[in-house]
């Protein structure tokens, strides 16, 4: 499919995938987005602990990154795992220059390691930052009882609704610790029924720009 580099709406780059209208962040704004979702209602509910995240959909690796940036601050110690069926090529990472979005310069080494490291394999990205890549498809996840938090950004389910099914959370349900959080931009009903549907708690939250509401589920 047919793949370009856009600005969002807050200046930082994402790719559009033109055959499906879609975007790996949203449009409004790629960082804030982030931001908003993953670091506000997800990781902000952690501090001074070691802290085992599962991201559905690594992608362009924004959402990793800014988690690295933030966990000094939060006195946290991250072991952090990136599921991807279909890897963004080195050469879409350096065009959307998120380094310099971030003015992160003085984390342009770990960044570039975040992309680099091979696949299937836990590296220590510094201190308190470790990443394993697994390449795979989401139903193919087996984990039980395994993560504190999920950060789940597949692609919309007007495009993929296959990867929003009770299946899939079923899944997410069950690689969860007791009382572990799952957060999404998404805020559908038949995304919240399928999350209530296989045990989970779940909240409606207000969303990111451009988005009303957006979901929080728990163990």
């Amino acid at each position: 499919m047919e793949r370009e580099i856009i600005t969002t709406a807050d200046g930082s780059k994402t790719i559009h995938i033109k055959d499906w209208d879609e975007q790996y962040h949203s449009k409004h704004g790629a960082v804030q987005e982030a931001y908003h979702v993953f670091i506000k209602k997800g990781l902000d509910l952690y501090k001074n602990q070691e802290l085992r995240i599962l991201e559905i959909g690594f992608g362009t690796g924004l959402n990793a990154f800014i988690t690295l940036l933030e966990t000094e601050a939060r006195k946290l110690t991250i072991s952090y795992t990136g599921v991807e069926a279909y890897p963004v090529s080195k050469e879409e990472i350096l065009e959307l220059d998120y380094v310099k979005k971030l003015e992160a310069t003085a984390h342009s080494g770990e960044f570039e390691l975040l992309h680099s490291v091979p696949w299937n394999e836990e590296v220590e990205i510094n201190n308190c930052f470790s990443l394993k890549k697994e390449k795979k498809f989401f139903d193919q996840i087996e984990n039980i009882e395994d993560f504190d938090l999920i950060y789940f950004d597949a692609f919309g389910a007007r495009v993929q609704p296959e990867l929003w099914t009770v299946q899939i959370f079923d899944k997410m349900y069950k690689s969860l610790k007791q009382g572990g959080v799952l957060v999404t931009y998404s805020a559908k009903g038949s995304v919240r029924r399928a999350m209530q549907e296989v045990g989970f708690t779940v909240e409606r939250l207000p969303g990111p720009p451009g988005k009303r509401e957006m979901l929080r589920a728990r163990k």
